[in-house]
């Protein structure tokens, strides 16, 4: 019997697959916060602190949300998500290339692999289409009220999660199966059978680890912005992805014909690797 041929997409969030930072569409406007405001304000604390930028960023939410009366329960976290913008066709994309996927022999995973807040993709429409969401979240109290970062996800240590995929480790806290040996061939999703999306330089070592593995990095960029598209072409430069596509999921534009593309080299490469002998 054939091994059942598993594919990961695996995407950044913030500027993936929605335009913009997902605290600026309820959140900021909430607590009186201009986008410029805030994040200039977590960019200084930082600085001075030398502190990790996505840690601050969550710290600045806490002290700015009970400022100003702001709920910080996790329900209000989700209901902000709600107003999250997504890229055109995004939404349609999924059971789109799941059943071209289908079509091909291949079963699709989706996850996410974010800086952003975990509780605010949850919000999303989307939300239900990913395998594991993999992003920042606070810890909450006995009454759902978030007082501490549990889990910070900052450019170098999002490289860990696409190991956990590798190895078909869903728990954040299993610290122990992802040291274990186990050979390429034999884990569930292998890195050759991953296409990584990112848009900056969070998602650099994660689109360089997936190229050099053999698998795919896509550096996506917003359509309106000429200095997205000037940056994720200095990627391309620089050897850290493998395509640059405009962030447009809609049927047969340039992202939509490179993914149905790469999904269908996946599975030429995987009957051609049948015929030999092992």
């Amino acid at each position: 019997m054939a091994k059942t041929l598993t594919v990961a997409l695996i995407y950044d969030f913030d500027g993936t697959l929605s335009p913009g930072n997902m605290q600026e569409y309820d959140f900021l406007p909430a607590i009186g916060k201009s986008n410029h405001e805030f994040w200039d304000r977590c960019n200084r604390v930082a600085e001075e602190h030398d502190a990790d930028p996505v840690l601050t960023y969550m710290y600045e939410m806490l002290h700015a949300a009970k400022n100003s009366d702001k709920s910080l329960r996790r329900d209000a976290f989700i209901h902000s998500g709600r107003a999250i913008e997504l890229y055109q066709g995004v939404q349609e994309w999924f059971g789109r290339i799941n059943a071209y996927a289908a079509e091909r022999g291949i079963t699709l995973q989706h996850y996410i692999n974010s800086s952003g807040l975990k509780e605010m993709i949850e919000g999303t429409p989307i939300a239900g289409e990913f395998r594991k969401i993999y992003a920042s979240t606070f810890f909450y109290d006995v009454d759902g009220v978030a007082f501490w970062p549990a889990l910070g996800v900052n450019y170098t240590n999002k490289t860990q999660f696409i190991f956990k995929i590798n190895k078909g480790i869903e728990s954040v806290y299993d610290s122990h199966r992802i040291n274990e040996y186990i050979p390429e061939s034999e884990r569930p999703v292998q890195f050759r059978h991953m296409i990584y999306f990112g848009d900056g330089t969070t998602d650099i070592p994660c689109m360089k680890l997936v190229k050099q593995q053999g698998g795919h990095s896509i550096a996506v960029y917003n359509p309106e912005s000429i200095e997205k598209l000037q940056e994720m072409t200095r990627l391309i430069r620089d050897d850290r992805a493998s395509y640059i596509c405009a962030a447009d999921y809609r049927p047969d534009r340039e992202i939509d014909v490179l993914v149905r593309t790469i999904l269908e080299k996946i599975a030429a490469d995987d009957r051609l690797s049948r015929f030999v002998r092992k």
